[in-house]
């Protein structure tokens, strides 16, 4: 009982803190979106979406169907082996996920870089330098542990200057991922640390930084077990702003994305309509993050998602969303953790999480 009230209470404080920015930072839709829209009021935005027929028709369509997914995934899942060994094969992926986290982010800094931007496209302040070498060293897997709460510091430092940086919320959940996991392998960390634990090793005798690296590694060891948390509530914190506010509090200027990219041709629904539906799917789906139910289905349709917005705005930096598609991917791989409800549905959750962890 303590533990749901505790994962409550983060939920409950993940909401208010993405409401309390809302009025300060930008949505996600100013990646592409050209013009400012106009204030549209939630409940003028529901009433309009939900007074035509066609669209209540498409919203019931798609209720049911979630709502037949779920039922007919928990009457079923205990008789199909196939989800049984899907799980056991991504226990086998787990020491892949540092690997996993430094590609998502570092490609990304050392974009963001060149591009003369910082995190996000929004905030066109250029460190061309930092985030070059701060992306090149986590793509090597060199002083990983350091190089990402560097990267992490940089990022709060900045958005206290910058509130627009929340747009690139992922980056929190990730550099604290690898902080707690180190470079993993294949890194440049796990190579030097194999030369200097060798006996006889010239390296072995002269460095001292992979005793320091060890020591450290000794010290958030215990923690590690959590980082499917960190994942999952980061991720779902960010679907939650995404979805809540940037569209369903914010919906004028999500209103103009649809009309830019007349995306009322793709399906005969209104623009509020589908305004209500993109802002009701995120909104849903950091929420099922948050509490860590049916996380690997979250997961997977949360990287469907993406890769759909990625074809249907043509303007929208690709750069921008490989964090989002990284981090995603390694929570479908890790599942929801030690603190998700999944257990309660009888998902099988590892006693503690275990990957191969160079030190740095």
């Amino acid at each position: 009982m303590d533990s749901i009230r505790s994962r409550s209470a983060a939920a409950v404080l993940a909401l208010i803190g993405v409401v309390a920015v809302s009025g300060r930072v930008r949505g996600h839709v100013d990646y592409v979106r050209d013009g400012e829209g106009g204030v549209v009021p939630l409940v003028r935005l529901f009433v309009e979406a939900l007074s035509d027929p066609i669209n209540l028709a498409v919203f019931a369509a798609g209720g049911l169907g979630a709502v037949g997914v779920v039922v007919g995934y928990l009457a079923l899942r205990p008789r199909i082996r196939d989800i049984d060994v899907l799980r056991e094969t991504l226990t086998g992926y787990r020491d892949l996920v540092p690997w996993m986290l430094r590609l998502a982010l570092g490609l990304p800094l050392v974009g963001a870089g060149f591009a003369g931007y910082f995190f996000s496209p929004v905030v066109q302040v250029e460190m061309r330098l930092f985030q070059v070498a701060i992306g090149f060293l986590l793509l090597f897997g060199l002083a990983t542990r350091f190089v990402a709460a560097v990267g992490l510091l940089a990022y709060f430092v900045g958005l206290a200057f910058e509130p627009g940086l929340v747009l690139a919320l992922e980056y929190i959940p990730g550099l604290v991922a690898i902080v707690l996991l180190g470079g993993g392998r294949p890194s440049a960390d796990h190579m030097l640390q194999q030369v200097a634990s060798a006996e006889g090793t010239l390296y072995g005798r002269i460095d001292p930084v992979h005793e320091i690296a060890a020591w450290f590694a000794d010290r958030v060891e215990p923690y590690e077990r959590y980082v499917p948390t960190v994942l999952r509530v980061g991720m779902g914190a960010s679907f939650v702003y995404l979805g809540g506010v940037q569209k369903l509090l914010q919906a004028g200027e999500a209103l103009v994305v649809v009309e830019q990219y007349d995306l009322v041709a793709l399906l005969p629904i209104t623009a509020e309509a589908w305004v209500v539906a993109a802002g009701a799917t995120e909104l849903l789906l950091g929420v099922a993050l948050l509490l860590g139910v049916f996380t690997r289905g979250a997961a997977a349709l949360s990287f469907l998602m993406f890769t759909l917005t990625l074809f249907a705005l043509a303007d929208d930096p690709v750069l921008a969303h490989i964090p989002l598609f990284g981090l995603v991917s390694a929570i479908f791989t890790l599942g929801g953790g030690p603190l998700a409800l999944d257990s309660r549905l009888g998902a099988a959750v590892p006693d503690r999480f275990s990957p191969t962890t160079a030190a740095d």
